[in-house]
């Protein structure tokens, strides 16, 4: 079972990282550069407690009263004393003490042992100013890494929007490529100044496909000069057959010969398709027109329906060729019976047979595989992979489907082929007319 994906661009995912990044520094610096504030306040506010009370110290002893009252709120064995503030001064020390309450605010506490063995103490709260600059410090820094996390994100935003354009051109060009168009190079639908893991790519993916290039067109050149070499020995054998005296035998050698000659005339047909030199030779006729005409001739039970007549402008030789590879494919693996539909610049050939073969749903035809498992298993496959390169040729597009047994297909299954012409036929050279403004109104 296939899990779950989340589809995410690269943009967004360095953006994430980088805030994230950011978040954390941020926060961070933030936690440590207020804790460092509050203790250095703290000790400050220690240092000016203490200084306070023994200047009351001073002032306490100076008195020549028997009784002298503590000066500046300072107090004699307060009652309220930590204990732990009280331990360390009855060991004749001076220290101090800071209590935390819920509030925020500490209260800093002061004590100093005297000769009599009494403890003056002093204890106030932490200074307002203080915790307002405490206040203020946090409010900047939360203000800081804020902004470092949206600077992180827009700078997240640039390069990763920079990366996912070059992957996208990059992705786009090598769709080209994958559909026919090996004059691309994916390195210089890339472009741009600055050199990265993305020229790598595209200079592997150029290199693959001269290499595929390479193969493919040394595979074609093979299949054609074995094809034209095997012409002319079998066109003699198919001569020499007709010389022979009637008889089974004489039949039998020469329907071989005949399908031997087809094979090796599909192959050379097949060659020329690949080698992408074929051009189109284009005529203006009534599709629905041409098309029963075309069957009548071929065969004469298959019935027409003409749904909606329509003038085009493509190759009536190489229509007829689609045509006929179409109906001789329904034919051979299908089972009647066979139906034809023209419905504007749409041809749909069908039979009732078990339907085409799962593989060449997803992958279109190809030569040489007649998906054995799922029809009749003869023939050589070459029949809808000319048929799908004389559609190229025309400038059409030719696919292939199943019709189910619903009650919209009356209970019957079958192969369905449609050929889909194109609105603008493809020129001498192979390309397309270049429309003017005024042309489309």
């Amino acid at each position: 079972m296939r899990r779950p994906a989340l589809r995410t661009g690269v943009r967004w995912k360095i953006s994430i990282a980088i805030a994230a990044v950011g978040a954390l520094v941020a926060l961070a610096l933030s936690l440590v550069v207020h804790n460092a504030a509050r203790v250095s306040m703290l000790e400050n506010a220690r240092e000016v407690q203490l200084e306070r009370l023994l200047f009351a110290q001073r002032l306490y002893e100076a008195t020549n009263t028997q009784k002298p009252s503590p000066k500046f709120g300072s107090k004699i064995n307060d009652p309220s004393m930590p204990a732990s503030l009280r331990a360390q001064v009855r060991e004749h020390r001076r220290a101090t003490h800071v209590d935390e309450y819920g509030d925020g605010v500490p209260d800093v506490w002061a004590a100093v042992p005297l000769a009599n063995g009494d403890i003056l103490s002093l204890h106030t709260r932490f200074a307002d100013r203080s915790s307002m600059i405490l206040g203020d410090l946090d409010r900047a820094l939360v203000i800081g890494s804020v902004s470092v996390v949206f600077g992180g994100c827009a700078l997240g935003v640039l390069i990763g929007g920079q990366l996912s354009r070059r992957l996208r051109k990059a992705a786009a060009a090598a769709g080209r490529v994958a559909e026919g168009n090996t004059e691309v190079r994916v390195r210089e639908a890339v472009g741009g100044v600055v050199r990265d893991e993305t020229d790598e790519l595209a200079r592997a993916v150029d290199a693959l496909t001269d290499a595929l290039n390479g193969r493919i067109e040394a595979e074609r050149r093979v299949t054609a000069d074995i094809a034209h070499e095997l012409r002319t020995p079998v066109t003699g054998l198919l001569t020499a057959a007709e010389l022979l005296p009637p008889g089974r035998p004489t039949e039998l050698v020469r329907d071989r010969a005949q399908a031997l000659r087809t094979l090796v005339e599909d192959v050379l047909e097949v060659a020329r398709l690949d080698s992408a030199s074929e051009r189109a030779e284009l005529q203006d006729l009534p599709l629905g027109e041409f098309v029963a005409r075309r069957v009548r001739l071929l065969d004469p039970e298959i019935g027409v329906r003409v749904v909606h007549e329509s003038w085009v402008s493509t190759d009536p030789r190489r229509l007829e060729r689609i045509l006929g590879n179409l109906l001789g494919n329904a034919a051979r693996h299908g089972a009647g019976p066979v139906e034809v539909t023209v419905e504007g610049r749409v041809v749909r050939v069908r039979d009732h047979g078990p339907g085409f073969p799962e593989a060449l749903l997803q992958e279109g035809p190809s030569r040489f595989r007649t998906g054995s498992t799922d029809r009749a298993g003869h023939g050589h496959g070459l029949g809808l992979t000319i048929a799908a390169g004389q559609a190229r040729v025309l400038g059409a597009r030719l696919t292939f489907r199943n019709a189910g047994t619903t009650e919209e297909t009356g209970g019957a299954g079958g192969a369905v082929a449609v050929l889909w012409l194109p609105e603008h036929a493809p020129t001498s050279t192979g390309s397309f007319p270049v429309l003017r403004p005024e042309d489309l109104v």
